[in-house]
C-alpha cells in the first residue's frame, strides 16, 4: 500500500510518473497561475489533472524544478502586554476598544464600527464608522476621544484594552500609544470576556440600532448610529449606573451626589 516511488496516483488509479507531474507544473507556471505557490499548484494538479498528491511532494517537485516563490519577508509584530485585572475607580483610567460590523441591506454590503467605551462610566468616548476601518482609522478615532475628554498629564496612564485584531497589532497604532504615553494591552486569543465591557455594548448597539433598521444606503446607515450613540450617552438608561445614563451617571459622581463603586476589569 506505499506510494510508488518516481510515481502518484491519478482517480483512476493509474500511475503517473514524475516527470509527467513536472511537465504539468511547468505548463501551469508558464500560464496564467505564475503567481501561485506550491499550495495552490497542488490544487490545481487535483482539479485540472485529477492527481491524488500531497503538497509536500509537490514542494519536492517545484524545489527541483527551481520554480518556488521566494519565502514572504517575517514582519515583526509590535511588542505585546497582556490583559491583567485592576481595580477601576474613576473616568480615564480605562479604555476598552473594539470593532463591529454593520449591514447596508439595500446594497449588500457591510460597514465598519470601531467603538471606545470607559469602563468606569460606560461612556462611548469615541467611534468611527466607514465603508473601511484601517490603522489610521483607529488611531484617528483615539486621537478624537482623548482630545475630547482631556486626557492629558494625568497621574495615573490610560490604559487601552484591545483584542488582537490587525489594525491594534499595527506599528501605527503602537507608536500613538508610545508617543501619547498610554498603556495598550490585548486580551489573550479567545478570551472575550476581558474585553466584555465593549462585547456588551456592542451587543447592545446590535440589538437596538443595527437590527431594529433595514438600511438601504451607507449614509442612512451612519446617521442612524449617529443617533443611537447620542442617545446611548445622554438618555438610555443603564441598570448597572443606578439606572441613569452615562453622562448624568458622571455628573452626579464629579458633584458627589453619588458614590462610585469600584469595578475589577
Amino acid at each position: 500500500g506505499r506510494p510508488i516511488p518516481g510515481y502518484s496516483r491519478n482517480t483512476d488509479r493509474r500511475l503517473v510518473p514524475d516527470a509527467r507531474i513536472k511537465t504539468c507544473l511547468r505548463q501551469l507556471v508558464q500560464g496564467r497561475h505564475h503567481a501561485s505557490g506550491y499550495k495552490k499548484l497542488t490544487e490545481l494538479l487535483r482539479q485540472k489533472y485529477r492527481l491524488v498528491i500531497n503538497k509536500k511532494k509537490v514542494y519536492r517537485l517545484c524545489k527541483e524544478l527551481g520554480i518556488l516563490l521566494p519565502k514572504r519577508p517575517i514582519r515583526h509584530p509590535v511588542p505585546r502586554k497582556i490583559a491583567r485585572n485592576q481595580v477601576v475607580t474613576g473616568p480615564n483610567q480605562l479604555w476598552q476598544m473594539d470593532i463591529k460590523y454593520g449591514y447596508v441591506a439595500g446594497l449588500d454590503r457591510h460597514f465598519y464600527i470601531a467603538s471606545i467605551i470607559d469602563v468606569f462610566d460606560r461612556r462611548i468616548v469615541g467611534y468611527h464608522r466607514g465603508k473601511s476601518c484601517h490603522a489610521k482609522d483607529v488611531v484617528q478615532t483615539l486621537r478624537k476621544a482623548l482630545l475630547r475628554c482631556h486626557v492629558h498629564g494625568q497621574e495615573r496612564p490610560l490604559v487601552i484594552r484591545t483584542d488582537n485584531g490587525p489594525q491594534f497589532k499595527s506599528k501605527e497604532f503602537y507608536e500613538y500609544c508610545r508617543q501619547m504615553n498610554l498603556e495598550h494591552e490585548r486580551i489573550p486569543n479567545k478570551l472575550p470576556d476581558k474585553n466584555a465591557y465593549i462585547e456588551s455594548f456592542h451587543s447592545i448597539l446590535e440589538k437596538e440600532c443595527l437590527s431594529w433598521n433595514c438600511f438601504e444606503t451607507f449614509e442612512q446607515a451612519f446617521e442612524e448610529v449617529d443617533r443611537f450613540m447620542d442617545f446611548y450617552n445622554t438618555e438610555r438608561l443603564h441598570g448597572s449606573l443606578k439606572y441613569l445614563p452615562p453622562k448624568k451617571y458622571l455628573e452626579l459622581i464629579n458633584a458627589g451626589a453619588i458614590q462610585p463603586k469600584k469595578i475589577v476589569a
